[in-house]
This record gives structure tokens, C-alpha cells and sequence, in this order.
């Protein structure tokens, strides 16, 4: 499994950001209330980034950075990630 840092938006408009070496499974706990404490009371969840990372010392390095960005920064890492995506399709 890879290591991949992901990033949701939550039902109340937040931002949650997370690491994980499973993503699907990870989702699926998140999405059924499991995923963690701040997403439980903020369902439903939506995944709007995610980026592997080579290691886990990796992914969670790079979670703590991108909890350090403001909520402005994270928006447009987002909509960066949405738009590379849609150039390679």
C-alpha cells in the first residue's frame, strides 16, 4: 500500500487533512463515522485532494505542512491538484 497524505471536505465547509497507507479504507472509515473524532461530527465527507508520498515519514511530514497553510492555501493547492488532473485527461 502506498503512503498518501489526503485532504476532505467536511459537511459544515471544513477542511480536514489526514495521512493514511490505505486510502479506500480510510475513506470508507471516515464516511461511516470511524475516520476520527473531528470528521464523526462533520459528515458527510468528500475526498478533494490526495498525493502519495514515498514513505510514511513522508506523509506525515507533508500532513503537518499542509495543516501549517491557511485555509486560502489549501483551497488553492486543491484546485491546482483539480487542475493538473483535468490536463492530463
Amino acid at each position: 500500500m502506498a503512503d498518501v497524505v489526503y485532504i476532505l471536505r467536511c459537511g459544515d465547509g471544513t477542511l480536514y487533512t489526514g495521512w493514511t497507507n490505505d486510502l479506500e479504507k480510510r475513506l470508507k472509515a471516515h464516511a461511516a463515522g470511524r475516520g476520527g473524532k473531528y470528521t464523526r461530527a462533520r459528515l458527510p465527507v468528500a475526498l478533494v485532494y490526495h498525493e502519495a508520498c514515498g514513505s510514511e515519514r513522508e506523509a506525515r511530514s507533508r500532513e503537518w505542512r499542509i495543516k501549517q497553510l491557511t485555509r486560502a492555501e489549501k483551497l488553492r493547492l486543491i484546485n491546482s491538484k483539480e487542475n493538473t488532473e483535468h490536463e492530463k485527461d
